[in-house]
């Protein structure tokens, strides 16, 4: 199942960071992955939230430009090779994956791979003919 990213736009400023996990806190919203790239000026802050709606809401009434983006979310076994396993499907089934990062499900037991594809799809297709597990939510 795709499910929605939502990236916020920030300048690289202290505290920056801290409000928008402030926002989400005070709104009731649970972080399940989190993801940051920078350059000198901004960076942009990649989260799955349990209530996307919400958050962009609150985001939006505290004036944070943001956008959302479908990504794929993968449960892999927490174990040597289960991430390579998944990588090479999808260089066999010739799908782009733009960027990646990763979150320890509940129990420490499975991580959740969020993937950023090019075609999602064709990677959704992927993902579900070779019998890999989609996280609904998580």
């Amino acid at each position: 199942m795709k499910i929605q990213q939502i990236s916020i736009f920030l300048e690289n400023a202290a505290g920056r960071l801290a409000e928008v996990t402030r926002v989400l806190k005070d709104g009731g919203v649970n972080l399940r992955a989190i993801m940051i790239a920078d350059t000198a000026d901004f960076g942009i802050l990649r989260i799955i939230v349990d209530n996307p709606d919400k958050a962009l809401s609150l985001l939006k009434k505290a004036e944070f430009t943001t956008k959302t983006t479908e990504v794929l979310a993968v449960s892999i076994s927490d174990r040597v090779g289960s991430l390579a396993g998944v990588l090479a499907l999808f260089e066999k089934n010739t799908i782009n994956i733009e960027y990646l990062y990763a979150a320890l499900d509940k129990a420490g037991e499975t991580a959740v791979v969020i993937f950023k594809v090019e075609d999602i799809e064709k990677g959704l297709a992927v993902v579900k003919d070779n019998g890999l597990t989609i996280a609904e939510s998580f």
